[in-house]
């Protein structure tokens, strides 16, 4: 379990959350919304360690222990996942070479023995036939001339493979059109299958969320948490906007 409590994080001098107390729970979808500046993108890096982020009050603990202090790296191997909107591109490094390099710094840290090509191989066949994947995807340099859809499907693999514990969606479904929105909340879906896998969503639209079907929603605005509910807030928001929300709390 995530459990943020009280924080307070400035951006360059600039204070961005205000107080802000969320917990999310191990197994569920929960969906943060929030307009425009509201603090929601700043929530999620100061989770996973960004440097550019100043924690300056309260704390952050997963799973009971303290992680306010924790680098990014820490924080990773403890299991947390930040999606970004916008995943860099590797020119000559494959797909492939990428997740082998991934997993196996992962099984490192475990104390596991590092895969082979060849022992990798049939874990990398068996996780993009679960998705439904071109078998040359693979094969591609990472996210060198990749659409939007692409760049999004390369993170779910990445997910099938790694299994973190707890995967924070920045804007996943930002310059998707619905056909490709949906195509990733199905992989979302595929992935967190007999898992305890923990999805936060943060979006500024109804239908990536309409797809996943959260357990539960949070508005941010300006910088504090302005209501929680379950999805029929997200419904309600649809139809009338954050003005109603918000309004309380300006």
């Amino acid at each position: 379990m995530i459990e943020i409590k009280d924080i307070h994080v400035e951006v360059e001098g600039t204070e961005i959350l205000k107080g802000v107390s969320l917990t999310f729970a191990p197994g569920k979808i929960q969906a943060l919304l929030g307009p425009n500046g509201s603090g929601k993108s700043t929530l999620a890096h100061i989770l996973v360690g960004h440097p550019r982020y100043k924690l300056t009050q309260g704390q952050i603990f997963l799973d009971g222990k303290d992680i306010s202090t924790w680098k990014a790296d820490e924080r990773a191997k403890a299991g947390l996942f930040l999606s970004f909107q916008y995943p860099p591109s590797i020119p000559g490094v494959t797909i492939s070479k990428f997740l082998r390099t991934a997993v196996n710094a992962q099984r490192e840290n475990r104390g596991q023995k590092p895969y082979s090509i060849v022992e990798f191989h049939p874990l990398l066949k068996e996780a993009i036939t679960k998705l439904n994947l071109n078998p040359d995807f693979i094969r591609r340099y990472l996210n060198q001339g990749f659409s939007g859809g692409e760049r999004k499907k390369m993170e779910i693999l990445q997910l099938l493979l790694l299994q973190p514990r707890y995967v924070l969606l920045d804007e996943t479904d930002s310059g998707l059109d619905v056909d490709a929105i949906k195509t990733v909340a199905e992989g979302i879906r595929k992935v967190r299958e007999n898992t305890e896998m923990s999805i936060v969503v943060i979006t500024h639209y109804n239908k990536f969320l309409e797809f996943l079907s959260p357990d539960s929603v949070s508005v941010l605005y300006q910088g504090r948490v302005a209501a929680s509910g379950g999805y029929e807030l997200a419904q309600k928001i649809e139809k009338e906007g954050f003005g109603g929300i918000t309004n309380d709390h300006a």
